[in-house]
């Protein structure tokens, strides 16, 4: 993948984190939370394996989809 398509991921991962922050149902910020960390997994993979952007969205990505599927 070429750095200019690993940037977008990158960008598109910000926009997610920013939009959770927003939202105010947990839910929905959970979602929106899990697809901003899963994009930052993909570039950090893509931008030569960074694994300070890796592995703690790789964490709160579990935690998130944790919260998501337990039954209240």
């Amino acid at each position: 993948m070429s750095p200019e398509t690993a940037s977008y991921f990158g960008y598109a991962a910000s926009f997610f984190i920013v939009l959770s922050f927003i939202l105010k149902d947990l839910k929905k910020v959970r979602l929106v939370n899990v697809i901003g960390c899963i994009l930052f997994v993909i570039y950090g993979i893509f931008s030569g394996m960074l694994w300070p952007i890796i592995i703690p969205n790789a964490i709160l990505c579990f935690i998130q989809a944790y919260h998501l599927l337990k039954k209240d």
